[in-house]
């Protein structure tokens, strides 16, 4: 199955200035599963999504179909085919 990534300016230098990147995984797959696809394929946004022990770093959002991943499995949530994923880095600042 193929699912779409969608990435704010702000990561896209980190995944070859792509503002998408469709992405083929198995049927069953996971968040997990295509953060780690991602992290083999572009070493540099791995360290921007997860921490040292694979956790979803914090002040990132990761919106699945529109809901963010921490109102349903988090990281465990399962993706159907077609499934549109937006990373949204939280904004910070005063």
């Amino acid at each position: 199955m193929t699912v779409t990534v969608r990435l704010p300016n702000v990561l896209r230098p980190r995944a070859g200035d792509q503002p998408k990147l469709d992405v083929d995984l198995a049927p069953d797959a996971t968040l997990t599963d295509l953060l780690d696809v991602l992290a083999h394929r572009h070493p540099a946004l791995e360290r921007r999504l997860r921490d040292e022990q694979g956790a979803l770093r914090r002040y990132v959002n990761f919106f699945i179909d529109g809901e963010e991943c921490r109102q349903l499995q988090g990281k465990d949530t399962r993706l159907r085919a077609g499934a549109e994923i937006q990373i949204i880095p939280s904004v910070a600042g005063g």
